[in-house]
């Protein structure tokens, strides 16, 4: 343009030149060679601006391919602004890959969370509140949270605006036999923005109830025994007694501290399951040893239980061929021994004076084992099964303290159990009687025959 300007002028200048001295000999020479100098300047200016316009067009396109190939102060600025472009698109990518890996690491978060803007609506959530919550990831973005979430207690919280502690609530999924607690809380971040986190908090909140109605039956099962001991302990100080009715409340004080002792006994027994090592799979134990031990005890149960009645249980075990068949069980000898007794006790307490009760060991096809005790009891409404592994479950308290249980046995059962891979079925019918059958796992079992030689010699005398 510049160059344009000045051949302009000079045009002007050769014609004002021969305008005054005509017969000036050069005016021509001077009037053609500003002439040329036009020519060039507007040639020149077209060329300019066709590189001008290929540049404006490349810059136009979405692709940094096909950038034009030019010279001078166009070229320059080309290359340059390639420079640039290619960096920003660099930091945009960058950009980009660093909030898909925030994103995808908070998809990956085992709690839920939501990301709203300014007004309460959801920008973003995860794979785990859209289930908690029950949103559609893609559906309910820019939707309201107070208006897909309609529980009272968190429009109260989300209304309050104090998010210093967090909302216990229920969950979706959460129904009467299967409740769901969800631990939520908000956190104010950029521009009004607010990070909502959800944390399932069921096992927590049942361990903490589960302690609370422990501490409680513990504080309730010694109290009633100690309330009867000081009893008796005051009626003892203050009161001349005869020697017959003196005995008899040492025996009754014997009986609770007794009970006492059979309590902590259990504890303890829960205490150590839940501290110790998972038991051996190579320490292996006869199971006719095992159950003879279980049959020894559980006759002399059955004589202290019934003897007010005169007549005990009619208690069936295994033959001795099919004891000597029944093989070995890998595992705590005292662990086992303590749960195919309790299940044996549990049935004896259960089970009036003379009924029958059934005790079997069988191997199952896949190679596992199942030992099962059948009695003739009073049997267990179905309502009662699913929760008599629960520690101080009871389905008649007045009848179990009068049988001497400590509302501890199945849940040792369990725990021994669980500790051993192996599984226990209840099957209860009211009035026709129960079963309580241990499936042990294949890897715990195996026959007589796998014995090693070496160690029957060793048994030998």
């Amino acid at each position: 343009m510049l160059a344009s300007q000045i051949a302009a002028a000079l045009v002007v200048w050769a014609v004002w030149s021969y305008a005054i001295h005509p017969e000036a000999g050069a005016a021509p020479q001077c009037l053609a060679a500003a002439l040329g100098a036009l020519l060039g300047g507007w040639i020149w200016w077209l060329v300019d601006s066709w590189n001008g316009a290929r540049l404006l067009s490349w810059l136009r396109q979405s692709s940094l391919d096909g950038a034009p190939d030019l010279s001078g102060i166009w070229g320059e600025a080309s290359v340059r602004m390639r420079r640039w472009i290619r960096q920003t698109v660099q930091q945009a990518q960058q950009g980009d890959q660093r909030l898909n890996d925030i994103l995808s690491a908070l998809q990956a978060s085992p709690n839920g969370v939501v990301l709203l803007d300014a007004q309460g609506r959801i920008e973003w959530c995860n794979q785990i509140s859209a289930r908690q919550f029950g949103f559609d990831a893609e559906r309910d973005v820019l939707q309201s949270i107070g208006n897909l979430v309609r529980d009272p207690q968190f429009s109260a919280y989300f209304a309050a605006q104090d998010f210093t502690h967090d909302l216990v609530m229920a969950g979706r999924e959460s129904t009467a036999s299967r409740p769901v607690k969800l631990s939520v809380q908000l956190y104010g971040y950029g521009e009004g923005r607010k990070l909502l986190l959800a944390r399932d908090v069921t096992a927590v909140e049942q361990a903490e109830a589960m302690r609370r109605d422990f501490v409680a039956n513990v504080s309730h099962e010694i109290r009633t025994p100690l309330t009867v001991l000081a009893g008796f302990v005051e009626t003892l100080q203050t009161l001349p007694l005869e020697v017959d009715e003196r005995k008899r409340y040492l025996e009754l004080m014997s009986q609770q501290a007794e009970r006492m002792q059979h309590l902590v006994e259990d504890l303890l027994t829960l205490s150590r399951l839940e501290g110790s090592p998972p038991p051996s799979n190579t320490d292996w134990m006869s199971v006719a040893q095992l159950l003879k031990r279980c049959e020894n005890e559980a006759r002399g149960l059955s004589v202290t239980l019934t003897r007010k009645q005169g007549k005990p249980h009619a208690l069936h075990f295994p033959d001795e061929a099919s004891l000597a068949q029944a093989g070995e069980v890998a595992g705590a000898s005292a662990e086992l021994h303590s749960a195919f007794s309790n299940l044996l006790a549990n049935a004896m307490r259960y089970t009036p004076a003379g009924g029958r009760i059934d005790v079997s060991w069988q191997r199952l096809p896949d190679g596992s084992a199942r030992f099962a005790v059948k009695d003739s009891g009073l049997g267990i409404d179905p309502k009662h099964v699913a929760r008599l592994t629960e520690r101080f479950y009871r389905v008649d308290r007045s009848r179990s303290r009068d049988t001497g249980g400590t509302g501890l046995g199945l849940a040792i059962v369990k725990h021994v159990l669980q500790r051993h891979g192996a599984v226990l079925s209840i099957q209860s019918e009211q009035g026709q009687g129960s079963e309580f059958a241990v499936t042990l796992p294949a890897n715990r079992v195996r026959a007589a025959a796998a014995v090693p030689a070496l160690q029957s010699t060793a048994a030998q005398p």
